[in-house]
């Protein structure tokens, strides 16, 4: 509802004072998280080459595994505990993200075999650091644009619908506010003016009065 009177207009104007400031506040937070996204793209950009190299090139190592020691060998090769990935996470303006991962790798079992059964191990393991890094990546890119995303709706929301409908209602309240005083201005300059004209007549009456035999 729309306040009315001197103490309304004075609400509306510390709301409309908030709501501006927050726009402000909110467009600063979303260049800030905007600049900082675009870093993290370039940076999930890269690691997602370097992944993909070292996945290339274990598959390759893979297969000449295969080709040259066979299923059984590789099985056996395998380790039996898993890895575990750490995230260390991190933030900018109120925004959690993994800023990066490590990878605590099970020790590699000896299976004998050729050379290429330990490359190919070797590739693998060096594949799956790459690969926690790379998802790490991806996972602050999602989330750092779903923040951006949210901010700007939020800006939005209060440039575009809050703060003109703020200011139309200051607006009419500012102009009610002028109408009364104005009528006030006008029943006063009247009420002078009946004043002025009565004591005239008065002063003229008694004027009369008084010449009179």
């Amino acid at each position: 509802m729309t306040a009315t009177g001197h103490a309304g207009k004075v609400r509306l104007e510390r709301r409309l004072l908030t709501a501006r400031h927050g726009a402000t506040l909110l467009d600063r937070k979303q260049r800030i998280i905007a600049e900082e996204l675009d870093r993290l793209e370039l940076h999930a950009d890269s690691t997602r080459r370097r992944w993909e190299e070292q996945a290339n090139e274990a598959a390759v190592w893979l297969q000449r595994t295969v080709a040259l020691d066979g299923q059984e060998l590789l099985k056996h090769a395998s380790p039996a505990d898993p890895t575990i990935v750490e995230v260390k996470w991190g933030g900018a303006m109120g925004v959690r993200y993994p800023v990066d991962a490590t990878c605590v790798l099970p020790d590699a079992t000896p299976a004998g075999g050729s050379s290429a059964l330990a490359w190919a191990t070797a590739t693998h393991r060096s594949a799956i650091v790459v690969a926690a890094q790379y998802a790490a990546a991806q996972r602050a890119v999602v989330l750092l644009s779903r923040e951006l995303t949210a901010t700007r709706t939020r800006q939005g929301a209060i440039e575009n619908r809050w703060i003109p409908r703020l200011e139309n209602e200051l607006r009419v309240i500012r102009q009610k506010l002028e109408e009364q005083e104005l009528e006030e201005n006008l029943r006063v300059h009247w009420a002078a003016k009946h004043q002025a004209e009565t004591s005239s007549a008065t002063r003229t009456r008694d004027i009369g009065e008084t010449d009179s035999p």
